[in-house]
C-alpha cells in the first residue's frame, strides 16, 4: 500500500492498529453504565470525578476514553439509538398514516430529548460545532426526522417547505422549555399542540 502522495509504502503506526484490552473495554463500559445511572438520578451536571469515582476508575482512566462531558454523554446516547432506531421502525410499520407517523416520532424523539435532565442544551451546541461527540448522534435522528417528514409531506398530511432539520429544533426547543422552572403541568400539552399545529395540513 502506497501513501496518497507516492512514494514509499505507507504503515499504520502500532498504537492506530493495537486492539484496545479487555480490561480498558471493560473500563469503558462500566464508566458508560455508571454515567447513565448518574445522568438519570442527577441530570448531566453530575461531575465527571463522581461519575469516575462511583465507576471504581481513577479520573486519569475516565478522561482518556472521554476527554469531554460532551464525549461520555455522546456514549450514553449511543446506547440509546438501537432503541430510538428500532422504534421509528414500529412506528413505520403500525401508524395509519404518514402524518400520525411523523406525529409519533416526534413524540418519541421529545422523550429522547428529555432522557436526561440538562440534555437539550448540549444537543443544541452539538449542531454548531463540526467537532461535537454529539453531532453525529443528532443528525442521525434530522435524517429520520426528514424522512418522516418528507413521507408525511407527499401524502399531504404536512406542510410544504419544512425541513427535518428545523422540525428537529423546534421540538428541541420545546423539550429545552419543559425543563425550565416556568413549566407546569399544561406546557406540555400546550407546546405539542402549538408544535403540531405548525407543522400538520390537517390541524
Amino acid at each position: 500500500m502506497t501513501s496518497a502522495a507516492g512514494g514509499s509504502p505507507s504503515h499504520p503506526s502500532p498504537s492506530a492498529t493495537r486492539p484496545i484490552r479487555a480490561d480498558a473495554r471493560r473500563n469503558r463500559a462500566r464508566i458508560v453504565e455508571i454515567a447513565e445511572l448518574a445522568f438519570t438520578d442527577g441530570g448531566l451536571d453530575v461531575s465527571m470525578d463522581a461519575i469516575a469515582k462511583w465507576a471504581g476508575v481513577g479520573a486519569g482512566t475516565l478522561y482518556r476514553h472521554f476527554p469531554t462531558r460532551d464525549a461520555l454523554v455522546a456514549a450514553v446516547l449511543e446506547n440509546h439509538q438501537p432503541d430510538l432506531s428500532a422504534e421509528a421502525e414500529v412506528i413505520q410499520n403500525n401508524s395509519v398514516d404518514s402524518g400520525a407517523a411523523l406525529e409519533r416520532w416526534l413524540d418519541a424523539v421529545s422523550r429522547w430529548m428529555r432522557a436526561y435532565e440538562g440534555l437539550p442544551e448540549p444537543l443544541r451546541t452539538a449542531l454548531g460545532e463540526q467537532d461535537s461527540p454529539l453531532r453525529l448522534t443528532c443528525q442521525e435522528v434530522i435524517d429520520t426526522t426528514g424522512e418522516f417528514l418528507q413521507a408525511a409531506q407527499k401524502d399531504g398530511h404536512a406542510r410544504e417547505g419544512l425541513t427535518g432539520r428545523n422540525l428537529y429544533l423546534a421540538t428541541l426547543a420545546a423539550a429545552w422549555a419543559l425543563g425550565t422552572p416556568s413549566a407546569d403541568g399544561s406546557t406540555g400539552h400546550e407546546l405539542d399542540d402549538l408544535l403540531r399545529s405548525g407543522w400538520r395540513v390537517d390541524s
